[in-house]
């Protein structure tokens, strides 16, 4: 298959990008498993989530609601996994992807692991772009507090803390770039990969799944492998943004995720 002739994204923005998605998980397998002071600010936390849908008249199950929603709040959840790819390239265009996980139940070591990957290769703003499906809104500000909350040194690529939009160009998000400038909608990754003709595997499990599959069966590659084909469907988007032939199931390494 030829290249295309137009081009919505610089090819050459693929170079130096470190593609990303992490999955999520409560912090406590459920809300009994909290300690006192914990529930009580999950209690807050839970009349504010029931608020934002104000035609739901049911009574709050703070604890069905913890199982249901704390994954997605930094201050009551955790990392399980970040799932990595990486592209090679032959005479400028991309040939190949290379996948590498970091997952676990230790969210210190999976998070410390990741960020000396970003110190040692992807450390330069500058030179190196992260690339991710919602990261602006959602991975990247969770990666952030999750840093914070372990004492541990975000890495320069990170530092987002009060940049301007100009200063913060190294983001590279597919919903953020599929908006063209109209903020109403949100895009799944799905449906984005759907429109542009990009085939995404049929999974065991999907995101709302996730919390289950970590704390009631203990199977993180389950995980892994959900984290693993999102990361390819962003890199497939990517391409035909930049007006690149997708990758065959071929074209892609899966890394040991073990050092």
């Amino acid at each position: 298959m030829k290249t295309l002739n137009y081009m919505f994204l610089d090819k050459f923005l693929l170079k130096r990008c470190l593609f990303l998605d992490i999955e999520t998980v409560s912090e406590f397998p459920d809300y009994e498993s909290m300690p006192p002071e914990k529930q009580s600010l999950w209690n807050t936390k839970a009349l504010q989530v029931q608020k934002t849908n104000p035609n739901d008249q049911t009574p709050i199950d703070i604890a069905a609601l913890y199982r249901q929603k704390a994954g997605i709040f930094a201050e009551f959840s955790k990392v399980a996994c970040i799932s990595m790819g990486f592209l090679s390239f032959a005479d400028d265009v991309p040939i190949k992807i290379r996948i590498k996980s970091v997952a676990g139940d230790d969210e210190r070591i999976v998070l410390e692991d990741f960020a000396r990957i970003l110190i040692n290769h992807y450390n330069d703003p500058e030179n190196s772009r992260l690339c991710g499906h919602n990261i602006k809104e959602f991975d990247i500000p969770f990666l952030c507090r999750r840093m914070v909350i372990n004492q541990i040194q975000l890495p320069n690529i990170l530092d987002i803390g009060g940049k301007k939009p100009w200063q913060t160009a190294h983001l590279m998000d597919t919903m953020d770039m599929w908006r063209f400038g109209d903020y109403k909608n949100y895009t799944s990754l799905t449906l984005l990969a759907g429109t542009l003709g990009i085939a995404t595997p049929k999974d065991d499990i999907d995101g709302s799944m996730v919390g289950s599959v970590f704390w009631d069966e203990g199977d993180i590659d389950r995980i892994v492998v959900y984290c693993q084909k999102d990361v390819v469907t962003v890199i497939q988007i990517m391409m035909r943004y930049a007006g690149l032939p997708l990758f065959e199931v071929e074209d892609i390494e899966y890394i040991n995720q073990k050092e």
